[in-house]
Formats: structure tokens, C-alpha cells, sequence
């Protein structure tokens, strides 16, 4: 009787990776390293602790890191904890709740600043690896493709209404403690600020693009953004070919929801609109209406064409301050 035969072949360590394991782990190796654990306090009035915790990201080489908004909402001061270890104590500089992002600052840190990409270059079905500490978890790594693009959600402080737009969707797993870590390319550039868990398999990011460049700016200069604010929720769209014959644009932007009050509401724009321009400008996605509004728009009139039932009006919006009550 003939012995039986040994497998033809035995996979061991040395068995090369498949593709995208490799891009995922030569991610995780380069972006690790720049993502650290954060935990906020500050002293209530009734003399208890107000505790924030999650993620953050470094991105400069004197110690400023980015991270979410809600994560450092009520808090002064905390800690950051890196992947190898090494600890710093840390200050808030700024927060901007409109854009859920906010700068914390420490000591010039061992580790080297992560390297900022360009949102816009996202294409949807791009692969894409989250980095953070979920549930206490260091150096956690999920990855994942990028499902959308340009989505917007609403957000409420206290007993008012904000909207976050222009936000990356990913399926990427995401848990608690994610909040503010980072979201990486293919070439280990940071392209987004992990956010939310919107629910099951969908993820959310601040992407990092010439918007929020600017915000992240001025959160270093002045510790606050002064923006405008319109009140409209929208969602990019691709415009019907006679539209396009008609005003030589292809996309536009379709509102899905104007909030009451709210300087859109006044100028009497309504779900359903098609936002093409914003002060003669033609306005594509949420970035390229965000980019207008800022402080120099804030109170002076801004001319929108809409299109409403196929035919193009023109309104005129005046811009409200973004205040801390969400007004």
C-alpha cells in the first residue's frame, strides 16, 4: 500500500501577502505611529470632573494635533498617549463645533507629524484605513472603501440644530474612541478626521481639504472660526442635459433641507431647490459653498441662482454669524 502523499504544498510565514494586505499594513505602519489616545478634563462648577476621550492625529512637528470637536467640547486640559508609549500633557487651542474639528497642543512630541492629503482626489470605492483607539483599544486598525462622498449631517448642541457637511462616508468599522483619529489613503496620507458611527457598517470623516485648511488655520491664530452660516442642508447633483445646455454647469447643489429661522429660510429657499451659484460662482459640492463662508461673507448680501421647476431664479441671502448657540 502506497504511503499517503504529503500535501503538495505547506503555506508558512513566509507566504507572500496577498496585495491588499500589504497596502493595508504598510498603512497601518506609517500612520500608526502618529495617532494617540486623548483624554480631556476640566473642573465643573459642582466641583465633578467633565471627562472627553478619543483620538487625535499629530500634524506638526511643535506638538499640535487635530481631533473632533465633540471629543474636547468642555475641556481645558488632558494627555496624549502614543503607540510607542511616549505621554504628553496637552492644552485646548481651539474648537469648531461647525466642523467638528478642534487643535490640542503639547510638548514638541518623539513621534514625527503625520502627512495631510487631499480629500478631493477621493474617488468612492477607494480603499481607505482607519486608525484609532476604539474602545480603549491603541493603535486599532480597520479598513474599508470609501461609500460616498459630499454627505452632509445634522448635529445638535444643547437645543440647537447644526449640519456638518461635505462629510467622507466610509464602511471602514468605526466604535467609540475613533472619534478623531485617522482616516489614510492608499499613500498613508491622512484624508479625513474620523467623526461619527452613523450605524451599522457606515462611518463618517472630516475630510481634510482646502476648507478645512482654512479652518485649522485660524483654530491656530485665534482659537475660534468666525463662519457664516445659511442654514441649508444639501446633497451634490448631477444636472439634466437641457440644464446643462442652459447655464454651461453639470452639477449643482440640491437642498434637502432649509432650517427654520435660518437665513436660507429668509430668503425663501426650499427643500427640493437646486443651489447652481453663490455670488456669481458655481457651486458643485459643500466645499465649494463653505469656501464662501466665512467672516468677510458674514451680513452682506449673497446673491444665489436657484433653479426651481426647471426655470433659474435669483435670491438674495444674507448670511448670519455663526454663533456658539448655533444661530
Amino acid at each position: 500500500m502506497d504511503q499517503a502523499r504529503e500535501p503538495a504544498f505547506v503555506q508558512d510565514d513566509g507566504e507572500v501577502l496577498d496585495s491588499y494586505s500589504q497596502t493595508v499594513m504598510r498603512v497601518a505602519a506609517a500612520v500608526t505611529p502618529h495617532v494617540a489616545a486623548i483624554e480631556m478634563t476640566a473642573r465643573r462648577r459642582n466641583g465633578r470632573m467633565r471627562m472627553g476621550a478619543g483620538s487625535a492625529v499629530l500634524f506638526t512637528q511643535d506638538g499640535y494635533l487635530l481631533t473632533n470637536s465633540h471629543v474636547v467640547a468642555g475641556t481645558e486640559r488632558g494627555h496624549a498617549v502614543f503607540a510607542d508609549g511616549s505621554r504628553m500633557e496637552l492644552e485646548l487651542v481651539g474648537s469648531d463645533p461647525l466642523s467638528d474639528l478642534a487643535v490640542v497642543h503639547g510638548r514638541r512630541p518623539k513621534v514625527p507629524p503625520a502627512e495631510f492629503g487631499a480629500a478631493e482626489t477621493l474617488r468612492v470605492g477607494q480603499l481607505v484605513v482607519a486608525v484609532g483607539n476604539p474602545l480603549g483599544l491603541a493603535g486599532s486598525v480597520t479598513a474599508g472603501v470609501v461609500s460616498g462622498l459630499g454627505r452632509a449631517i445634522p448635529v445638535w448642541s444643547g437645543n440647537n440644530r447644526r449640519v456638518i457637511e461635505d462629510v467622507i462616508q466610509t464602511d471602514a468599522a468605526l466604535n467609540p474612541g475613533n472619534s478623531g483619529g485617522a482616516l489614510a489613503d492608499t499613500h498613508s496620507r491622512i484624508v479625513g478626521i474620523n467623526t461619527a458611527v452613523a450605524g451599522a457598517g457606515l462611518g463618517l470623516a472630516v475630510p481634510i481639504n482646502a476648507t478645512t485648511r482654512r479652518i485649522i488655520s485660524a483654530l491656530l491664530s485665534d482659537g475660534r472660526v468666525r463662519r457664516a452660516y445659511l442654514g441649508l442642508v444639501s446633497t451634490p447633483i448631477r444636472l439634466n442635459p437641457s440644464t446643462v445646455i442652459r447655464t454651461g454647469q453639470r452639477e449643482g447643489l440640491r437642498i434637502v433641507e432649509v432650517l427654520p429661522g435660518s437665513p436660507a429660510d429668509r430668503a425663501g429657499l426650499a427643500a427640493g431647490d437646486i443651489l447652481l451659484t453663490a455670488g456669481g460662482r458655481p457651486v458643485s459640492n459643500a466645499e465649494s459653498l463653505q469656501r464662501l463662508l466665512f467672516a468677510d461673507a458674514i451680513g452682506q448680501p449673497l446673491d444665489l441662482a436657484v433653479l426651481r421647476d426647471g426655470a433659474e431664479n435669483h435670491v438674495v441671502a444674507v448670511p448670519d454669524e455663526m454663533t456658539s448657540n448655533g444661530s
